[in-house]
């Protein structure tokens, strides 16, 4: 589980930098990059609690 949530993350982060290079969905990319921050915190508050 930990390593798909990394994959989600990463995969959202890279969409983030390609919609923020091209700039055409507009508040699409920022909820992409909001959502693989959550995926992270959530990661590395699941690994510390373990």
């Amino acid at each position: 589980m930990n390593s798909l949530l990394y994959l989600i993350a990463v995969i959202l982060i890279i969409g983030w930098l390609l919609g923020f290079f091209v700039y055409s969905a507009g508040g699409l990319i920022h909820a992409l990059l909001v959502l693989a921050i959550i995926a992270i915190l959530i990661n590395i508050i699941r690994g510390r609690a373990a």
